[in-house]
């Protein structure tokens, strides 16, 4: 595990020491955009901000394009169209959602300073968010970074039942129809599990990233 000064750069995650806390490759540094892009270039993300910690973990959980698990239930409220859905209308507020106290989580890692940073990296045209509404209240959603064909899913929310789900379908929708190459879920959680996401080997995963973020994809 290295320790980062005000130079950019950061270590190959595939030389990262195994031991007590795996995946952790770096400490300190800053949330610029210049180092985020640079991180997550890398394979590396960001997952706590003082100080600020650097994780490339092995295994490494992805979505495919057709691996969405659509369950009746789901695929059924899909049908309804219950929600209104948008994209990059409140990417802070979706942010400040996710952040919020929610079942089974007293506290989150997305602090006041990730809302800044990533509010400047969406500015930059770097992250994105998917917004679920319900007679004009925002009830889901989910946000992430983008980097060429890339996309990585940082977190998502619901107000309202399903709302997270169906934000999350509609974003792989869109980015497969828009032509992107790689959607990273991060760490395999039990939600995501759930619902379709899997585990591959970091190595396999860097190979594809790489590919992945030389691509030209708008969002």
């Amino acid at each position: 595990m290295r320790v980062l000064t005000r130079e950019l750069w950061f270590p190959d995650p595939r030389s990262a020491l195994r031991g007590e806390h795996e995946g952790l490759v770096a400490i300190g540094g800053d949330l610029s955009v210049p180092r985020l892009l640079l991180a997550y270039r890398s394979g590396i993300f960001p997952w706590s901000a003082n100080p600020v910690t650097w994780w490339s973990p092995d295994p490494r959980a992805v979505f495919e394009w057709d691996g969405f698990h659509l369950n009746r239930s789901l695929a059924k409220l899909l049908r309804k169209q219950p929600f209104t859905v948008t994209r990059d209308q409140c990417f802070s507020k979706v942010m400040q959602a996710c952040a919020e106290p929610g079942p089974g989580r007293e506290a989150s890692w997305i602090s006041s300073e990730f809302i800044d940073a990533y509010t400047v990296l969406h500015r930059a045209g770097h992250a994105h968010s998917v917004e679920c509404w319900k007679e004009g209240e925002l009830v889901g959603g989910v946000y992430g970074v983008h980097i060429g064909g890339f996309f990585a899913g940082e977190s998502m929310f619901h107000r309202a039942n399903n709302a997270s789900k169906v934000a999350l379908h509609h974003l792989l929708v869109h980015l497969k129809e828009r032509g992107f190459h790689l959607f990273d879920t991060q760490v395999l959680n039990e939600t995501t599990e759930n619902l379709g996401a899997l585990a591959i080997p970091r190595k396999a995963y860097l190979e594809r990233l790489s590919r992945a973020v030389a691509g030209e994809c708008e969002f």
